[in-house]
């Protein structure tokens, strides 16, 4: 059974997860329009990990005892910049759901909560190696401008060519 701190807290980071894979599919879904079928094949790969981290936390919940629970998903932005201020705005949210990985390690921690810690070291890591990958695509995006590099980049990222 978790202690009900640390039930919220993996409620709230499972609901956390569910808005960030909506926020996701926003932004694929910008790229898409504009022609960008790499980058946003990129954004979606984020989505499913978004997914899979909610899938994670309530599959832990439930295993637990935890009373879960749904909610809105509301005020996912619809329009964004250009792709390089899209990826900064996506590494912005990456950092954010780190913090509140981070700040459910400190309630387990406080709560003594082994279990849950252990469960969430693997969630700091993938955090670690995403936040790097998109930072690496910053500097990408930068580095090629908007003209044929980012056609360059956006076709590298797309698996079906």
């Amino acid at each position: 059974m978790l202690k009900k701190r640390v039930e919220e807290a993996v409620n709230a980071q499972m609901n956390a997860e569910l808005w960030s894979a909506q926020f996701y599919l926003s932004i694929s879904l910008q790229l898409s329009s504009e022609g960008l079928p790499g980058l946003a094949v990129w954004m979606c790969k984020q989505r499913e990990k978004a997914l899979q981290r909610a899938s994670r936390f309530m599959e832990y919940g439930i295993s637990q005892g935890a009373k879960l629970s749904v909610s809105d998903i509301v005020d996912i932005p619809q329009e964004f910049g250009p792709p390089v201020e899209i990826f900064e705005y996506a590494l912005v949210h990456m950092m954010r759901m780190t913090d509140l990985i981070d700040m459910l390690v400190n309630i387990a921690n406080t709560e003594n909560d082994h279990a849950t810690v252990i469960l969430l070291q693997e969630f700091v890591r993938r955090q670690v190696v995403d936040e790097a990958e998109i930072s690496q695509l910053i500097v990408t995006l930068k580095r090629v401008g908007d003209g044929a590099g980012l056609v360059w980049l956006d076709d590298k990222l797309n698996p079906e060519k």
